[in-house]
């Protein structure tokens, strides 16, 4: 596959996970742009890329051109007079087409490790949007825990009319003010919580980590989940790294058998010749010159065998790695799948709960105007609501953190 498939596949997932948050605002979709193009992580894939890449400049040369030079100390003597000095120069060119084979070999290497960016941009986004919920939970408990508050600070107020007129006690006054006072309780702990959680979703996008982050208002869960191809995961940007490095132990193989054919050189030696002084004679201190053809040939080398010995290890362990992570990835997808739709379920039911809750309230609030009102029930029924609205917003984030590690998986 080419890069310029990769690049759009990569869009693909970007653009699909970008219309999944379209739907919660704007603000995640921008979260995750700026996490994309500051994190330091994603940018360091992009450098390994690219350096690998450049490999392919490394590997298109020939071998080093040889020179030498020697002087005659003792000069030997010819007929046309006695040589003084040798140059030379020979230049080994690689088998036909192992040159290109290494281009190749460099250019599946830089196909593997482009997929360590696709990987790296996913799980990105979705460490980005699963940190974004958490921080949407926390302000939605944070809501949920000042109108309960609210709510019994009114019943606080018809505690202490019924005092006074004798239809309740003190007790029951103290009881609220004691509830109100752990609803406060959790409301602070919540409060340190999203700062935790802040900072460190700061970090995550590589920014300055006391910068305030908002998050939605609230959350939609559908009423029915879309349908999972489970077949898409073959396409897993995880798994197709596993095909890419058996491309590249395939064309290490292809590069091995070329590296194995013998090498021919071509070279010329130059012989510097003076006169002889002795005697005049035909090419009289003529210089030597002497092309030279040279071949090079592996004969006692076993070097390339272990090679190949080594590749079709390295991609029986790749097949292994392969089909173990894609069990992995399958389990992970039907547990994702599962924990949605039990979240689906679990929203649902807390929805009729928190209105039945409510109904009875409504009944409680009437049951005071006849002078009957049960304080002890009063803090029961608010004590439901607080956990059925709590059970609403742990299933809203369920629900959308499955959704994140479904994406991530077959998108």
């Amino acid at each position: 596959m080419s890069f310029k498939k990769n690049n759009k596949k990569a869009a693909l997932f970007l653009a699909t996970v970008f219309f999944a948050f379209t739907m919660q605002g704007q603000n995640l979709k921008e979260y995750i742009k700026t996490a994309l193009e500051n994190n330091p992580e994603v940018q360091q894939f992009n450098t390994k890329h690219k350096r690998i890449s450049e490999k392919k400049e490394e590997v298109n040369t020939l071998p080093n051109t040889e020179f030498g030079a020697g002087y005659f100390v003792s000069t030997p003597e010819t007929r046309t007079g006695p040589q003084k000095f040798k140059l030379s120069v020979k230049q080994m060119i690689p088998f036909f087409g192992t040159i290109t084979a290494r281009e190749n070999y460099v250019s599946s290497l830089a196909d593997a490790a482009y997929q360590d960016i696709i990987i790296v941009k996913r799980k990105l986004a979705t460490s980005v949007a699963q940190l974004y919920y958490k921080l949407y939970e926390i302000k939605a408990k944070q809501k949920v825990l000042d109108e309960n508050i609210e709510l019994l600070k009114t019943y606080e107020k018809l505690a202490l009319t019924s005092v006074e007129v004798g239809k309740a006690s003190a007790v029951d006054v103290l009881r609220l003010q004691i509830r109100q006072n752990e609803l406060n309780q959790q409301k602070e702990v919540l409060v340190e919580t999203f700062s935790g959680i802040e900072k460190a979703f700061n970090r995550l996008l590589n920014q300055e980590v006391n910068t305030s982050i908002s998050v939605v208002n609230s959350l939609q869960v559908p009423k029915e989940a879309d349908k999972i191809q489970p077949s898409t995961l073959k396409l897993h940007p995880e798994l197709i790294k596993f095909d890419k490095l058996y491309t590249s132990v395939e064309q290490s193989e292809f590069l091995n058998q070329k590296e194995k054919q013998p090498m021919i050189g071509f070279g010329l030696d130059y012989v510097n010749v003076e006169k002889r002084t002795d005697m005049n004679m035909v090419d009289n201190g003529k210089d030597i010159v002497m092309p030279m053809v040279s071949l090079s040939i592996p004969i006692f080398n076993k070097k390339n065998k272990s090679i190949s010995k080594q590749n079709k290890l390295q991609q029986e362990e790749i097949l292994s790695q392969k089909e173990q992570r894609y069990n992995t990835l399958e389990s992970v997808l039907y547990r994702a799948v599962s924990d949605r739709n039990a979240a689906m379920i679990s929203h649902r039911t807390q929805l009729k709960n928190l209105e039945q809750a409510k109904n009875a309230e409504q009944i409680l609030v009437k049951s005071y105007e006849t002078g009957t009102i049960d304080f002890n029930d009063v803090l029961d029924i608010q004590e439901l609501q607080l956990k059925f609205q709590t059970n609403i917003i742990t299933s809203e984030v369920t629900y959308y953190t499955q959704s994140t590690i479904i994406s991530y998986l077959i998108k």
